[in-house]
């Protein structure tokens, strides 16, 4: 099992930020996940993987992708408060689900 967490490349977010965004999907991802999908997760290491994207509407593609195919899923906004404008997409979670599941809506993705 894995999660991978999406990103949006173009945004230009310092490191901070989008370290925080990353932690938003991933926890958000997390709890959309059904309570057996997270009980197999956490005890598998949790494992995770960051990955890159550009453009708001490929952010949405995932997200519309993911829901799709049932996976569990987070598309995370960004309140505005710092660098990016309020309701900025940032990222979207895909998982924690099955590598082959994840793949499929991921694994066309480069590494972040």
């Amino acid at each position: 099992m894995k999660q991978a967490i999406v990103v949006r490349s173009d945004l230009d977010m310092g490191t901070g930020k989008l370290a925080a965004q990353v932690a938003h999907a991933a926890l958000s991802g997390y709890e959309d996940a059904p309570a057996d999908a997270q009980k197999e997760w956490k005890n598998q290491g949790q494992r995770k993987v960051v990955l890159e994207i550009t453009g708001e509407r490929a952010l949405f593609e995932v997200h519309e992708n993911a829901k799709a195919a049932g996976l569990p899923t987070a598309l995370i906004r960004d309140a505005g408060r710092t660098q990016l404008d309020p309701d900025t997409p940032t990222t979207v979670s895909v998982g924690p689900a099955g590598n082959d599941a994840v793949d499929r809506i991921t694994g066309s993705l480069s590494l972040f």
